[in-house]
């Protein structure tokens, strides 16, 4: 292991040596350990995935992971189908709900992209497979340079290019640096850190794990 991926790890107190973004807050740390990585084919946790990172952009990924069930309460587990339906009736009632994000932007680009996303499903069968058409043959360098990333990627030439291809769509809040975190945590690529428990653990998972078609 080299020495910059040591920097980069923390052993917790109950042993297990994780990746150092989550060494302050438990709840990072489940989140870490249960979830970031994984492959997820569910349209609707693809969904959610999605607009919660747009509504993350400003924001620390711990504020959202807080309010993570009450955005399920309000925007009915995500399921696009319903939410597409959703008016400025609704848009004036989530922004008084003091339990999710009240930025009007962000509320407005969920509704238009739950359309979109009907739309997808319409060409490709289901949301998971056309996000699945986008897993990289291999993890990619990051672009530009800089200890600060080492050794996880913000942005890559694949990100860049799944953005382009959601705005042409009309999707909103969907950025290059967005939509990499996006794969990141949905298990299209593992960068759990080298040492890191959990990236044997989510290597076996992308291994057995058969995308859609």
């Amino acid at each position: 292991m080299s020495d910059l991926n040591e920097k980069h790890l923390h052993t917790y107190q109950d042993g297990i040596t994780r990746c150092w973004w989550g060494k302050d807050d438990r709840d990072y740390q489940e989140y870490h350990d249960e979830e970031w990585g994984h492959p997820t084919v569910d349209d609707y946790k693809l969904f959610e995935k999605i607009c919660l990172e747009g509504f993350q952009s400003g924001l620390s990924w711990l504020t959202i992971l807080r309010k993570r069930e009450n955005f399920r309460q309000v925007f009915l587990d995500f399921d696009f189908t319903k939410v597409a339906k959703f008016d400025d009736s609704d848009v004036d009632r989530l922004l008084q709900d003091a339990g999710i994000v009240r930025h009007r932007g962000k509320i407005e680009a969920t509704i238009n992209n739950a359309k979109r996303a009907l739309e997808i499903v319409d060409e490709f069968g289901s949301l998971g497979a056309y996000i699945w058409g986008w897993e990289p043959n291999t993890n990619e360098a990051h672009i530009g340079k800089g200890e600060y990333n080492y050794p996880v990627p913000s942005i890559t030439k694949t990100s860049q290019a799944l953005s382009k291809d959601l705005k042409k769509r009309g999707w909103k809040f969907f950025g290059p640096t967005t939509a990499y975190a996006f794969m990141q945590a949905m298990g299209l690529v593992n960068d759990h850190i080298e040492g890191c428990a959990s990236r044997k653990i989510v290597a076996n998972l992308r291994k057995a794990f058969k995308p859609p078609q």
